[in-house]
């Protein structure tokens, strides 16, 4: 918070935009239509038979995706809401992340419904002081009508604020390379012995597993100029076993204690049974392209092998296990990248500090 008896001016002049719109009689891009139901569920292997065939209606979850403006954006935002960023931005707290969302349904949506919705600003925290950085939560609610009837509500929370101050460089460091590690093999060349021999390189993975936790921020050691970061990982008590095993050079699948059914991302209960028991698998590394994208813009140098913002592939690769996950294909064209390629896993150590699971593709 701003501190016991001392007046925070700056949220004196944020809280008076309450209550104020930030959409006004908004229109949904498109209708509500089966082609984009039918990619949200194949994305979220979803298989529901409510959202297909004659009387089909959207994913309730989908009541946000109807009102994005898409990269070309809204031209229907009001001014209150940029005059509050603009206020934020002007007092030092440039940076924004998105931190939680509240949904209400009030009414199926269908193939064919035109939706209309209106945003208000519905609150601005307190100061407030995090692992991030400190800043204010910004609450906007969204009303949503399917053919001007009441359809659901949409809260969305995000905080705008100023990052924490970078931990000093520590002793010895080193600026990453960019280095890969295969499956089982050694950065440095020779033949792993022992434990290495199952991948289990664990070098600085407890200062790796502090500093994931601060989104986007400078790692100790690595200097400006060198080669651009990628944003942090954030790791929580739901997810720590996965990177526990990134460390380890073994990509880990969460297996039902239940139903043995296998689940990724990783999450605190099965989504099929609902028991919160699990155990791991690990991943063998073999899988296919089961859909990509090519990311022309914003140019991030981070995610490009040369450290130049030219176009790179994101994939969602299916694995051998029947799960899916997102990761960067490299080893090929972005162009060349097809759906269906074969890939196979590899770890990449981006800086001194972070390694991430990648896959390598074949262009034969």
């Amino acid at each position: 918070m701003g501190g016991q008896g001392v007046r925070d001016e700056l949220y004196e002049r944020l809280r008076v935009y309450e209550g104020r719109a930030a959409a006004v009689a908004g229109i949904g891009k498109d209708l509500v239509n089966e082609p984009m139901i039918r990619h949200w569920c194949e994305a979220m292997g979803d298989a529901n038979p409510a959202y297909t065939g004659p009387g089909a209606v959207a994913p309730p979850t989908m009541l946000q995706a109807w009102t994005m403006g898409g990269l070309s954006g809204h031209t229907d935002r009001g001014e209150a809401y940029d005059e509050l960023f603009g206020l934020l931005d002007g007092a030092g707290y440039v940076s924004v992340v998105a931190t939680d969302c509240e949904q209400e349904y009030l009414r199926p949506l269908r193939p064919g419904d035109r939706i209309t919705f209106d945003a208000v600003i519905e609150a601005v925290s307190e100061r407030k002081t995090t692992k991030l950085g400190t800043g204010y939560f910004i609450t906007t609610r969204m009303d949503v009508r399917a053919q001007d009837e009441p359809a659901g509500t949409h809260r969305f929370r995000i905080l705008k604020f100023r990052p924490a101050a970078a931990s000093p460089a520590g002793a010895g460091a080193r600026t990453g390379t960019g280095n890969v590690v295969r499956m089982g093999a050694r950065a440095d060349g020779r033949e792993p012995r022992g434990n290495e021999a199952q991948g289990r390189e664990t070098r600085g993975t407890e200062a790796q597993r502090k500093e994931a936790q601060r989104i986007g921020s400078e790692l100790p050691g690595d200097q400006r100029g060198r080669r651009s970061l990628r944003p942090r990982p954030v790791i929580n008590r739901d997810n720590a076993g996965f990177w526990k095993g990134i460390a380890a050079h073994q990509l880990l699948i969460q297996r039902c204690g239940a139903c043995g059914i296998l689940r990724f991302p990783w999450l605190p209960g099965c989504n099929a049974c609902g028991s919160p028991e699990w155990e791991t698998a690990e991943a063998s590394g073999e899988g296919t392209v089961f859909s990509y994208v090519v990311m022309h813009h914003p140019p991030f140098p981070a995610f490009s092998e040369s450290d130049e913002a030219g176009p790179y592939a994101v994939a969602l690769i299916e694995l051998a296990e029947g799960v899916r996950m997102v990761s960067n294909v490299i080893g090929v064209p972005y162009d060349k990248v097809r759906v269906g390629m074969p890939v196979r896993l590899e770890f990449l150590r981006t800086d001194s500090e972070l390694e991430l699971p990648v896959f390598r593709g074949s262009e034969g």
